[in-house]
Order: C-alpha cells, then sequence, then structure tokens
C-alpha cells in the first residue's frame, strides 16, 4: 500500500487523519509504505517516528538511460538517447518527474524526441513544471504558492498556462474553482496591461493573482491523484510552429523588397496575394518569383484552400 506526500495532510480539512495512517500501520499485514517531500514537516512527526526513514536519490544518467528506455520499450514508445539524456538532466534525476513528463508528451505520439522535451521550458527549470504546480494547487498559505515561483525557471505566461490548463481537474468544488479562474482572469488582464503599456511594476500583481490567488482559492483536496495535463494552447502553438515559421519567412523576403517590416508585410501583402493566387494563378506566379518568397508562399497557400483550376 502506498500514501503519497502525508507531508500535504492538511490537520483541519483532514481531521483523524495522522491517528488513521498510525492505526493502519499497527494493524496492517501488508508493507505500507509513505512519502513525503519535506518528512521533517513537525505535523508529520508521529509518522516519522513510526517508519523507517529511506532517502530516495536522484537517478544518475548510467542507472537512468537503461530505466527509462525498458520503460518506454515497455510502453512502445520510441526514444533516443539524446532525449533520454536531456529529460534527465531538466528533472534533475527525479524519477517521478520523469515519469510524468515521459507520459506527458509520449501521450501526443508513441515517440518521444528532444523536439518534445523542448516543449516544457526553452530553458533548464529549476524544478519540473509538476512540482511548480502541486506546490501551487497544493499550498496552504500565500507565501507557499509564491515560492513556486522562486523555484521555476519556467516562462511566467507559460506558467500561467500550466496553471490555467490544470486549474478545473485540481480544484473539485465549484465554488472554489470559481475563484481560481477569477484569480486567474484578473491576472491575465495585468499581463495584458504589461504587454499593452509596458507597466512592468503590474508584474507582481498578475503573479500573486496566478500563484496565491489559485492557492488559497482551493480548500479542499482531491480524493485522488489526479495527473497534470499539457496546456492546449502550448500544444496549438506547437503543431503550427512551422506554419507561422513559414509565414515569418515569407514576410521577411516581402519586406526587404518592399522596405517595409515582417508584421506590416503581413498585414498588407498576404490578404492581396492571397487574393491573387485564387483568381489570377499566372499572375500571383510571376509576382511570387519577383519576391523571393514563391516556395514559402506556396506552402501557406496552398494550405488554406485548394489550388485554382
Amino acid at each position: 500500500m502506498l500514501l503519497d506526500e502525508v507531508d500535504g495532510i492538511n490537520l483541519s480539512a483532514d481531521q483523524g487523519a495522522v491517528a488513521t495512517i498510525l492505526q493502519i500501520i499497527k494493524e496492517t499485514q501488508y508493507p505500507l509504505i509513505l512519502t513525503a517531500n519535506d518528512p521533517w514537516d513537525p505535523k508529520t512527526r508521529p509518522l516519522r517516528e513510526a517508519c523507517l526513514q529511506i532517502e530516495l536519490k536522484r537517478l544518475g544518467v548510467r542507472d537512468g538511460l537503461p530505466l527509462l528506455r525498458n520503460i518506454l520499450n515497455q510502453e512502445g514508445v520510441k526514444a533516443n538517447d539524446d532525449a533520454l539524456r536531456l529529460i534527465l538532466d531538466r528533472d534533475r534525476g527525479d524519477i517521478r518527474s520523469i515519469l510524468n513528463d515521459m507520459q506527458l508528451l509520449s501521450s501526443r505520439h508513441r515517440s518521444l524526441t528532444v523536439d518534445d522535451i523542448d516543449l516544457l521550458s526553452g530553458r533548464d527549470r529549476t524544478e519540473s513544471i509538476f512540482e511548480v504546480l502541486r506546490i501551487i494547487f497544493n499550498s496552504r498559505t500565500t507565501a507557499s504558492a509564491r515560492r513556486a515561483l522562486s523555484i521555476s525557471d519556467v516562462d511566467q505566461e507559460m506558467l500561467f498556462q500550466w496553471i490555467f490548463e490544470n486549474a478545473p481537474y485540481q480544484i473539485p468544488k465549484p465554488k472554489e474553482l470559481e475563484e481560481a479562474m477569477s484569480a486567474l482572469a484578473e491576472s491575465d488582464l495585468y499581463f495584458g496591461r504589461i504587454k499593452k503599456t509596458q507597466s512592468w511594476h503590474l508584474l507582481s500583481y498578475a503573479l500573486d493573482l496566478m500563484t496565491a490567488g489559485v492557492a488559497i482559492a482551493k480548500q479542499t483536496s482531491l480524493s485522488g491523484w489526479v495527473p497534470m495535463r499539457f496546456p492546449q494552447k502550448i500544444s496549438s502553438m506547437s503543431r503550427t510552429r512551422s506554419i507561422r515559421d513559414t509565414r515569418k519567412k515569407a514576410a521577411a523576403s516581402i519586406g526587404v523588397k518592399s522596405h517595409v517590416s515582417v508584421r506590416r508585410a503581413q498585414q498588407l501583402y498576404f490578404p492581396l496575394l492571397r487574393f491573387i493566387y485564387e483568381h489570377n494563378p499566372d499572375e500571383y506566379e510571376r509576382i511570387a518569383v519577383s519576391l523571393d518568397a514563391k516556395e514559402e508562399l506556396d506552402d501557406l497557400l496552398s494550405n488554406e484552400m485548394r489550388p485554382p483550376n
């Protein structure tokens, strides 16, 4: 029997939990394993004294690669060693975070590549995104929730997307979820104002709302384990990355020829070229070649509409 994260017990909401676990320890004939992120938490002292403590060391590359290969082979997932080394390094050998990451990324397709792992963050992380989310959704104080920001190097807006995606699954009570989503909505407004006006003094409000605001809203613990979900917005951006890159490349070529910015080229020329592509293919060919962007424009426009007859 496994009881996970016993240091997360809320003594107010889960009255009698420690006493019940102690009773099970005394009476059960089966092995009982308790896990804790902070075994020295004062509220778990009775449990600590009743158990044999075993430190789970972080997984190194030498032992980690064969283990991860074996797990993925059993699951029918293909992965190259570079991807496995990267995930071991990014999760700092934390086996739970590694398994969470592998399950999440391989669920989209039955393979695991370096590009897949790069979706988690553009930079090395101080802590796994799953550990950061666990802290936010299980904190009982604002200080504890804010601490998640200090141990994570994930982009703030990416972290917002992770919290937004998982809040409906991690907060079981509708009233509490309503309060959490209101905090996230207000946080999103602050992020919008920061982008529009460069008022960076508002950043602290946005961060407090998306961490402490969500943590305070959640008062009820989940009855069981609920896995974290990959943000749909980030997944969608990944799927359309090649299209966006092609758009930028085409716009850059047009910008050089027309002496306008990349953004201006997309706004002014793309709608016109789309119209010409549909109604006058020969003229479109001539213009696309003269702009040194025919290959990119062909890719873009052929994906948006059927070629003209």
